[in-house]
């Protein structure tokens, strides 16, 4: 970890879990610049191993801030994040039981897609959710005719996975045992919420001769305000609806791999060891150097002492369950993930279609996706070296599980 800070050209320093400046890319140095010169920003500005450029806030950047809150530091994918849960079943199975549709991995990779809708999809009909049955959406905070999520669009897009770099992933750890593994957030329903919030924190900045320049796209809602309020509550159904959406699409593909072991494997039961369900983007109040603020994850995870989190790597690499340091300087935080090198355009220019799936055939990995003209987005050259960032945060977390990829399905 290293800290940079230049006195008269920043209010706070700025500390980055990498070796030095070289591994920091201009652009996320120059957003990491704006947080630390933001007026309400509080201690300093912390950067994790997998920092690179977001919109307005680098992705794999912590905040905290006292007095306001920004929706672009928490961003459109409100909730995003991971879900993972550890069998008793050895995942060499999954290679060598022989099914009508190929191995058993390549049976579970069609069920799977037959059942999650992907990318833009979402279910044809609504969905059973006591959640959602509950949950009161009329009495949030709704301003002018610009539209925030309804009720209907939740129960059908509840248990689908999206697309991007969300996943579903079948894995076997260092024993030879199964673990499955879910990443997605709250699809359009968080989308919508961040961007009606994020234009209504424009207009107000705006309203207000915000001393924050446009140009850094971080406008902000003062915590008195009602708008603020209106946020926080949106936010929290966001992250409600995300963490559900998770486990709803784990339920199904536990019932799918577990149907698969008793048809054609002869497995009658799956135990469950661990289980973890996190969000990476978000923002939440806590205590950290004697005061209570507002802690912005984007693209982090929270790693207090003894809590387990999830590290994914790209796809087809290793994946990590770790358990938190509770490092204060990073305001307990941790990665997301691996973090790219190479934006999604540049990834599909640079890597065929046929390198990236004669990758995968040499690792031995079942890939489904329906769409596989932009595979090359998530190709494992376009991210980090996971052991990479693992070794550069040994003081934020330590492993518990190393975990390979066996099959997988994207949007």
């Amino acid at each position: 970890m290293f800290t940079l800070f230049k006195e008269g050209e920043q209010l706070v320093p700025i500390k980055v879990w990498l070796p030095s400046p070289a591994d920091l890319d201009t652009e996320c140095l120059r957003q990491a610049v704006n947080l630390s010169n933001l007026p309400f920003a509080f201690q300093h500005v912390a950067l994790m191993p997998d920092a690179h450029t977001g919109y307005g806030m680098p992705i794999g950047g912590v905040l905290a801030t006292q007095d306001v809150i920004i929706p672009n530091a928490v961003g459109v994918d409100i909730g995003c994040g991971m879900g993972f849960v550890h069998t008793n079943v050895p995942a060499g199975l999954l290679r060598d039981v022989k099914t009508p549709n190929g191995t058993l991995a390549q049976h579970l990779v069609g069920q799977i897609m037959r059942d999650v809708p992907q990318g833009f999809e979402h279910h044809r009909h609504r969905q059973e959710s006591e959640f959602l049955d509950r949950f009161p959406v009329g009495t949030l905070y709704h301003y002018g005719n610009e539209k925030l999520p309804t009720l209907d669009e939740a129960y059908l897009q509840l248990g689908t996975l999206g697309g991007g770099n969300h996943f579903i992933e079948l894995q076997e750890d260092e024993q030879g045992y199964l673990g499955i593994m879910v990443h997605t957030g709250s699809r359009n329903v968080g989308f919508k919420v961040a961007n009606y919030f994020n234009r209504l924190a424009k207009g107000l900045n705006r309203a207000m001769a915000s001393p924050v320049p446009p140009e850094y796209d971080l406008a902000y809602l003062p915590l008195d305000t009602k708008e603020a309020a209106g946020y926080l509550d949106w936010m929290g159904f966001a992250l409600e609806f995300a963490r559900h959406n998770r486990e709803r699409i784990m339920e199904r593909v536990k019932d799918l791999v577990l149907s698969g072991l008793k048809r054609y494997g002869g497995v009658g039961d799956i135990r469950i060891s661990k289980q973890v369900n996190a969000h990476h983007n978000y923002a939440v109040q806590e205590r950290h150097f004697g005061q209570e603020v507002w802690v912005h994850r984007k693209g982090a995870i929270r790693a207090r002492r003894g809590e387990l989190a999830i590290i994914p790597g790209a796809m087809g690499s290793y994946s990590f369950i770790v358990e938190g340091l509770g490092n204060p300087e990073s305001f307990h935080s941790a990665s997301h993930g691996a973090g790219r090198v190479m934006g999604r355009k540049e990834a599909v220019r640079t890597f065929s279609v046929d390198e990236v799936l004669a990758d995968f055939q040499a690792k031995q990995v079942v890939l489904g996706k329906r769409r596989k003209r932009d595979t090359a987005e998530e190709f494992y050259q376009a991210y980090k070296n996971i052991e990479d960032v693992m070794a550069d945060q040994t003081d934020l977390v330590q492993p518990v599980l190393k975990l390979k990829t066996v099959a997988v399905v994207k949007g």
